[in-house]
């Protein structure tokens, strides 16, 4: 019988510090810390055609779009947790932090085989706990089909899968075809 150690819990303080200056990243749930895997290039292409067409859509608004190296901070069941989403638009003023956003208004994230049942059941959870959002949207990398979760229809989600079919972030007011959100990406 083997024995598992538990690295002691570490401070969100310790954690922000690391993650400074290691080449890594990692989330954060509760003091424990996971490293991210790195991506394909696949999910690469899907992340940053969304992030250039929100972008593109945003210029002159006072909303941010920030992509996979800006952390998530969320406060759940009284613990701190950090995610980094794929991509994320911020558009509240007051929401100032160099390293980390706390209210989105829309969250991102592209699936992967490893990532699609956290991303799907653990950070959707998390998620529309933030009174901010209000459109959470999960985009597949391995077929064409985005699922576009949205707080006015209480979170059902809403999937597309075909090459004409637009993805509408109605908060935000755009509109992107499928096609040119799996631009460059062969599936």
């Amino acid at each position: 019988m083997q024995a598992i150690l538990k690295a002691p819990a570490l401070s969100v303080e310790e954690y922000l510090a690391g993650e400074l200056h290691s080449r890594d990243r990692h989330e954060y749930l509760g003091g424990t810390v996971y490293a991210m895997a790195g991506t394909s290039g696949e999910h690469n292409l899907i992340s940053l055609n969304l992030a250039f067409g929100l972008r593109t859509h945003l210029r002159g608004k006072p909303c941010q779009v920030f992509m996979s190296d800006v952390k998530l901070r969320l406060r759940i069941s009284e613990e701190d947790v950090f995610y980094y989403p794929d991509v994320m638009v911020a558009c509240d003023p007051s929401d100032a932090e160099r390293y980390f956003k706390r209210r989105p208004q829309v969250l991102i994230e592209v699936l992967s085989p490893e990532t699609e049942s956290i991303d799907r059941r653990e950070k959707f959870l998390s998620y529309i706990q933030i009174e901010t959002l209000s459109e959470y949207i999960l985009v597949a990398q391995n077929k064409m089909e985005a699922t576009v979760f949205r707080r006015s229809n209480k979170w059902e989600p809403e999937i597309l899968n075909r090459a004409d079919e637009v993805l509408r972030i109605e908060s935000l007011n755009f509109a992107l075809p499928l096609n040119l959100i799996y631009e460059g990406v062969k599936i």
